[in-house]
């Protein structure tokens, strides 16, 4: 591919990674960080930029990284005749607005959980005590991005959701101004993406499960993301099922970029949850480590709108996170005393596989930066899950780093999801 301009806007430095890889190809990146307290994410990787506006006229190809906003700006630059690949004021409400996303898919004809849109806690704890039934608290807009204070209520009356409510009254008042009560099935959680070019959907599609506790056994708090284990495919029935049923309308709002739908599904159906109208993370670092067309013409191609099936290999990848504290807490004095600057090392060199979030590098070594804590994704792939697996973990023992922590049961999940998911028939290829 002939190399091309890459600009790279972030709020908070989710992109890093992909920018970085898109540089190794020789292509030409630039990377514009908004956040002050993120700018030194990246730093020794790829070429950074104070205002982005300037390198509009540089860039063959921008590339948003978030919603919250992000969208109008991105349609807007499409309007002006460049390739972009970034969403609109419409998709990204579909992400931050939750009850604006379930109500889309019932427009659409896709079956959605019954729910309930509050800004008044007192309003909710009374509707719970009503109407007595298992809760899912989620938390809209900006606040929903912080996963930890999503609450899954597991009591048949409801009252664990009651306690919790009361106890964001008093807490996060100012933090959770809308919020979600949704009835809780029980069943797989899996989600369904897939890349749009503005027209269309690109295929393959990918089939992943996310692992959001901070513990192995799913246990602890909830963080953005612990690992993910995913498989390409063929439109399949969850697909076609739910997001393809929203094909008209992207391609109506020209969007590209990804979008991903996790869901619950069981043997009576599938319940959308919600959506990513966007890149996931650490999901598009795993998904380009099992692309065999390469990232850059990927994206070029996607915002061009040429683009409607890449190549992928086969068997299955997955991606754990290296973090180190606080996260998932947000604790600045704790992350500046245990863990900024500190080193990155590796026992027998950088593999590929290794992906960077928040790190810097300076004269060829590695440190944390940024204030979040979370490191690195290291990925494996494999015929089986296992042998995925098996690759991911050794590649982390290859790995040092004070203080580092992370799980080690990504992809455990798929052993019992799997057979239930193809019983149930919502894999099998349509």
């Amino acid at each position: 591919m002939t190399p091309r301009n890459f600009l790279f806007v972030s709020w908070s430095a989710l992109i890093t990674d992909i920018a970085w890889q898109v540089a190794k190809e020789g292509h030409g990146v630039k990377y514009y960080i908004r956040a002050e307290r993120e700018r030194d994410i990246g730093d020794g990787f790829v070429t950074k930029v104070d205002d982005w506006t300037r390198e509009i006229d540089w860039a063959d190809v921008i590339v948003f990284d978030d919603t919250l906003g992000q969208g109008e700006q991105a349609a807007a630059l499409r309007a002006r005749g460049k390739l972009v690949v970034g969403g609109t004021a419409y998709t990204d409400a579909l992400e931050d607005d939750r009850s604006f996303g379930q109500e889309e898919l019932k427009k659409a004809g896709v079956n959605i959980l019954p729910y309930r849109q509050f800004d008044d806690f007192d309003e909710a704890i009374a509707y719970v005590r009503e109407n007595p039934e298992r809760y899912v608290i989620k938390p809209s807009g900006e606040s929903g991005n912080v996963k930890r204070r999503l609450f899954v209520g597991d009591e048949e009356d409801g009252q664990d959701v009651v306690r919790v409510l009361e106890a964001y009254k008093k807490s996060f008042p100012d933090e959770i101004r809308l919020f979600q009560l949704q009835r809780r099935v029980t069943g797989v959680e899996v989600a369904v993406g897939a890349f749009f070019n503005g027209r269309e959907f690109v295929y393959p599609i990918n089939v992943n499960f996310e692992n959001k506790k901070l513990f192995p056994g799913n246990i602890g708090p909830s963080t953005g993301e612990m690992g993910t284990s995913m498989f390409w495919s063929g439109p399949n029935r969850l697909f076609t099922s739910t997001l393809k049923k929203m094909e008209p309308v992207l391609a109506q709002e020209g969007y590209v970029g990804y979008v991903d739908l996790n869901c619950i599904v069981n043997g009576q159906g599938i319940y959308p949850l919600e959506f990513t109208s966007r890149f996931g993370y650490p999901t598009i670092m795993i998904q380009q480590e099992g692309m065999t067309t390469p990232i850059g013409e990927f994206l070029y191609e996607l915002a061009a709108g040429t683009m409607t099936k890449f190549k992928v290999k086969n068997g299955f990848q997955i991606g754990v996170r290296v973090v180190v504290s606080p996260f998932p807490f947000d604790d600045e004095a704790t992350f500046n005393s245990v863990s900024k600057n500190a080193a990155i090392m590796f026992k027998k060199g950088i593999p590929e596989e290794v992906h960077i979030e928040d790190v810097k590098q300076v004269n060829g070594q590695w440190y944390v930066a940024g204030t979040s804590g979370v490191v690195l994704v290291v990925c494996g792939l494999g015929s089986t899950m296992r042998q995925a697996q098996a690759q991911a973990y050794t590649r982390i023992r290859n790995i040092m780093i004070p203080d580092m922590y992370y799980r080690d049961d990504i992809g455990e999940r798929w052993f019992e999801d799997h057979d239930r998911l193809h019983t149930w028939g919502y894999l099998r290829e349509v």
